[in-house]
């Protein structure tokens, strides 16, 4: 089962007149990508939070935002850092001295500046804390669930693009054979006729040109073709991380196809080769979006 990096989970929990709401979304991504907008006075558990989301993401760009409200008695509860707040107002009293500006200082402008001097309660933080981990594994799962829908669509999608792929090697494996046997008659043919009036030796002519037509035969190709896609396949069906190893079984796949193009001397087998690297480039677009 494989997971897209694209998603969205919300979730919103409530205790004490606290509530809090955390938004996830996820885009796809190269690595793990975090952005996290967090109240001011959580700040300091951001480390934490972002172990939370490591733990249950591994690709994709994410963005975490949550939002805190409270409510009648369960506002905030801040002590005032008395030494602080001194500074502060000798600090403005400075200002005002050294620009001439002959103005009062008021509390407004006091309350500019309240992060300096005013101190949230500690156990506040701790409830709040407590609430924010559990919106935020909730707002992940919600986003893992649709992350899940999304992976089984592609999931879906790349196993039919697969089969298609299958079901075009096997109408190479059918041409290929006689299309190298048909070649190598006609080389012989020509060669006999341009050497017809030459003494030649013929048994060696025909060691010669099978060397040549060799060069022409996609039977190595398509065995490792063949089995590039059979890692495919398991992969999507038995990995939960799965997007950089289908990218890069994904070039193998590619590398095999450009070389039975450039080596078939057939063009049915080339008109067919075509549409295995158009599978095979819808493929790649949508592996892009694979965790």
């Amino acid at each position: 089962m494989i997971y897209s990096m694209t998603g969205y989970g919300k979730f919103s929990t409530e205790s004490n007149g606290i509530s809090v709401e955390v938004e996830a979304k996820s885009l796809n991504n190269r690595f793990l990508d975090l952005f996290l907008r967090l109240p001011k006075n959580i700040q300091s558990k951001e480390l934490e939070l972002r172990e939370i989301i490591r733990s249950k993401l591994k690709r994709g760009k994410v963005t975490v935002t949550c939002t805190v409200d409270y409510r009648g008695e369960s506002a905030k509860v801040f002590s005032v850092d008395e030494a602080a707040a001194r500074e502060v107002v000798a600090s403005l009293k400075k200002i005002l001295n050294h620009s001439e500006i002959k103005d009062e200082i008021k509390l407004q402008d006091l309350l500019q500046f309240k992060d300096y001097y005013l101190i949230e309660e500690e156990n506040e933080n701790e409830e709040e804390f407590a609430l924010i981990v559990k919106a935020l594994n909730g707002a992940l799962e919600n986003l893992i669930e649709m992350r899940k829908r999304e992976g089984a669509s592609l999931q879906k999608d790349l196993l039919e693009r697969l089969t298609a792929i299958e079901n075009n090697v096997e109408k190479i494996e059918k041409i290929a054979e006689n299309s190298v046997q048909e070649h190598f008659k006609k080389l012989q043919a020509k060669a006999e006729q341009l050497l017809n009036n030459l003494e030649i030796d013929k048994e060696r002519l025909n060691v010669e040109l099978a060397l040549l037509v060799d060069k022409y035969d996609v039977t190595e190709e398509l065995v490792r073709l063949k089995s590039h896609m059979e890692m495919f396949r398991n992969t999507i069906l038995n990995s939960d991380e799965a997007g950089k190893k289908l990218n890069f079984i994904l070039q193998e796949m590619n590398r095999e196809a450009n070389t039975i193009n450039s080596k078939t001397v057939s063009s049915e087998i080339a008109h067919i080769g075509i549409q295995i690297k158009e599978e095979l480039e819808k493929m790649r677009e949508q592996i892009q979006n694979v965790e």
